[in-house]
């Protein structure tokens, strides 16, 4: 048996080298069968699937991604889901060939153009992940700001470390192949990134306003910059690259109309966040701060939470390498996607922050809840138009995959913030799904005061649509 499945393994690897090749096929499959029925060195080929191996080596490059993301200068919250699903790509791409119920993507994307195993290798696909992640995590962050060079130069170390626990997992030909295959993959799905020309490398301008040429206007309603001599954060990032939806799945329904009239339904949703910021019960401050992770170098980022969440969940499920790959592949897609649809209908939009409007309105010295401990800076509020919430497209956009993966009920406690001080000492919430989870975290927005309540409910939605836009995409045979 081990012999046979050494030959299907080996011959999906050469297939595409062995066309109009028959004589050479004959000879092929002589040779494979007879070592493969060697009992005697059964590590000669050990032919195991993705799914033979645990999903250690996603859990730990995850929890680095998380703990060097952090710090990250202009890198949240757009560029994070993007090399999200650029690794997630590559990963699964690398990995694919020996996960039998799904199929390549590759071909969904003209232009990427990736390397293919070699025959007659027997790959360590923990060896080729620990390569893609360590290769793809120092390209996507080798020019960012703000990274302590103690966090950044964890990437080789945990690299290395990984490695050399695993030089005793496979031979020593397997594990020299594997690593070059993993950067091989990484070096052309990297390639691949570089050819968006509005999403690659935005971090380094933030404000680049090349695409839509975004300019701010004075009618009332519209959305204000926290510096006038600039617009407010990506404002072109709508024009990004996506892996799953088209042009038409970015604009979502029209906002409630603008109206300084006190019985307006505009008027009503600035009325709740006034109230609610001025006197929150315990459980709204509790969740507003529980979900916010806006703050570079206070935690990850909003789209990285998600990625925690999985974390979380991988762990609970003690998942398989395949299952690791194919959540992690699909979420970092499904976050990229989300937030180029809210960043699209966001500038479309062009709609004022809650405090715009309060202090027009309501109360000139009034502020947003929203506070950075480490500056001890009051009363913030994101630097980009509020309609949708970005917080709430991507909550949507992770729940939906989830949810396809892990099933509709799925309790658990989300120890992300666990032990943090500034806040109900990181007290851990309790839910019952992800869809909760994400319902919950769009909510959070109003009583932060950064948010009015339909830019979280729209936010969802459109974060839904996206997700099961990726759910139907084309991962499985048949």
């Amino acid at each position: 048996m081990h012999g046979i499945f050494q030959l299907y393994s080996c011959m999906k690897k050469l297939l595409p080298n062995l066309i109009n090749k028959p004589l050479l096929v004959i000879v092929i499959l002589s040779v494979l069968f007879v070592n493969g029925c060697k009992k005697d060195n059964p590590e000669v080929f050990s032919s195991r699937l993705t799914k033979d191996f645990n999903g250690e080596v996603i859990l730990q490059w995850n929890n680095l991604f998380l703990e060097i993301e952090r710090y990250a200068q202009g890198f949240r919250p757009c560029p994070t889901p993007r090399a999200l699903a650029y690794i997630g790509l590559a990963c699964y791409e690398a990995c694919v060939i020996d996960m039998p119920a799904y199929k390549s993507l590759r071909f969904n994307y003209p232009g990427l153009s990736l390397p293919t195993q070699e025959p007659l290798v027997d790959y360590h696909y923990p060896t080729v992940v620990n390569a893609i992640y360590s290769k793809l995590l120092t390209n996507f962050m080798g020019n960012v700001n703000g990274i302590p060079a103690d966090k950044f130069s964890k990437i080789s170390s945990l690299y290395n470390k990984l490695k050399n626990d695993y030089k005793d997992d496979a031979s020593a030909e397997s594990i020299i192949k594997s690593d070059e295959y993993g950067i091989k993959i990484a070096e052309a799905v990297f390639d691949y990134a570089k050819t968006d020309a509005v999403g690659h490398d935005y971090h380094l301008n933030p404000f680049k306003n090349t695409v839509s040429k975004y300019t701010t206007s004075p009618k009332p309603g519209r959305f204000s910059p926290t510096n006038a001599s600039a617009p407010g954060l990506f404002p072109d990032f709508g024009y990004a690259r996506t892996f799953v939806i088209n042009e038409g799945d970015k604009l979502i329904p029209a906002p409630i109309p603008y109206s300084e009239e006190v019985n307006s339904q505009y008027y009503v949703q600035a009325a709740e966040v006034y109230a609610t910021v001025n006197n929150p019960t315990p459980d709204q401050r509790w969740l507003a701060f529980f979900w916010s992770d806006d703050l570079t170098g206070l935690t990850f980022s909003p789209p990285s939470r998600w990625l925690a969440i999985a974390n979380q969940v991988y762990e609970l499920e003690n998942v398989d390498l395949e299952t690791a790959i194919y959540a992690n592949a699909k979420l970092g897609i499904a976050l990229n996607d989300c937030v180029v649809a809210a960043w699209y209908s966001k500038y479309f939009y062009d709609v004022e922050r809650p405090v715009d409007y309060i202090r027009k309105r309501m109360r000139s010295s009034w502020q947003p809840a929203l506070y950075n401990p480490l500056t001890k800076e009051t009363g913030i509020s994101p630097n980009f138009p509020a309609y949708p919430s970005g917080h709430s497209t991507m909550g949507g956009g992770a729940a939906e995959v989830l949810t396809d993966i892990f099933g509709n009920y799925f309790p658990m406690t989300d120890r992300c913030h666990e032990g943090r001080e500034d806040f109900e000492g990181g007290k851990p919430r309790q839910f019952n799904s992800f869809y909760e989870m994400a319902n919950e975290n769009a909510i959070s927005r109003v009583p932060l005061g950064v948010h009015f309540r339909m830019d979280c409910e729209q936010g969802v939605n459109l974060g839904i649509r996206v997700g099961r836009k990726v759910n139907q995409f084309s991962w499985k045979k048949g």
